[in-house]
């Protein structure tokens, strides 16, 4: 998240966008610190979104939050009360009591997006969400933070039919995280060990991370790493990384809304020239000739 510890965006909608029958509310993202108040920079919400654990929330709308990293608690009228982990994810539903908030002393990451619509509430009617069971756990899949990505991207720039192109990432995500919560088998210690890793680089996909201070984050010696990882996937964790820094690359550029400096500097490359170079030995095209 270009190194910020905290985004939250609060979306207008017009009458058409109604029409479309899922329209985005708000999208946010926030790695809060151990010890902090929560929710995370108040003033930066508006009043009817902010509450404290203990008076709790009611929302006009729908909203997914998933937490990345850490763990904290959960409660709502009809689901109760749930102990949250990283890899959990939770809907809130519209008129329905809730609360949540990270635990103290090690506190959370965390995504969300608010949305509204006649789809969600069909959704909601046939029985594919529910508030008994709101509390989901798809594990932390690279999809699913590629996904908040978008949605975090186009709330950003907001280009022409922005709540359209909204709306159809938060279908994705929401199929995402039914799908993956409701894969009955666990992965082996391998499986989890590269889902995990596949997570982190999507979440440092706009900085620049060492594979070791990767390595360390995920409580393994690097070189033992290294070897599982390209025994799992056919290459190294660096060209992985790199290779998901130009395929965000090939995304930008079709957006046609970035120069190609300004996607080397946003993908945290050494310099325009490196990103060129490195661009083209991995497509056989420069940046400049890349059209989608």
């Amino acid at each position: 998240m270009e190194n910020l510890t905290a985004f939250s965006k609060y979306l207008p909608h017009s009458d058409r966008d109604v029409l479309w029958q899922i329209y985005c509310t708000c999208v946010g993202f926030s790695k809060i610190p151990p010890g902090a108040s929560y929710p995370f920079r108040p003033k930066e919400h508006p009043p009817g979104y902010v509450f404290k654990w203990e008076r709790g929330r009611t929302l006009n709308e729908y909203q997914i939050i998933f937490i990345t990293k850490g763990s904290g608690k959960f409660r709502s009228a009809n689901a109760g009360t749930a102990n949250i982990k990283e890899g959990f994810a939770f809907i809130l539903f519209p008129g329905e009591k809730h609360s949540y908030h990270p635990d103290p002393d090690i506190s959370w990451d965390e995504y969300w997006v608010g949305f509204r619509g006649e789809y969600p509430e069909k959704l909601e009617n046939n029985g594919f969400i529910s508030r008994c069971n709101s509390v989901l756990h798809p594990g932390l899949q690279e999809t699913i933070i590629e996904s908040f990505h978008t949605i975090l991207e186009i709330a950003r720039r907001e280009p022409t039919g922005f709540q359209q192109k909204l709306g159809g990432s938060i279908i994705t995500l929401i199929a995402r995280l039914l799908s993956f919560s409701q894969q009955k088998e666990q992965g082996t210690e391998v499986d989890l060990l590269v889902q995990r890793a596949r997570c982190l680089f999507e979440e440092y996909i706009y900085d620049h991370i060492e594979m070791k201070d990767l390595a360390k984050i995920l409580n393994i010696d690097y070189s033992e790493f290294r070897k599982i990882f390209k025994k799992y996937t056919g290459m190294s964790p660096y060209q992985y990384f790199l290779n998901l820094k130009i395929n965000r690359a090939k995304n930008l550029l079709s957006q046609d809304n970035y120069s190609i400096k300004e996607i080397a500097y946003k993908l945290a490359f050494e310099n325009q020239y490196y990103f060129s170079r490195l661009f083209k030995s991995k497509t056989g095209i420069p940046p400049s000739a890349w059209h989608g």
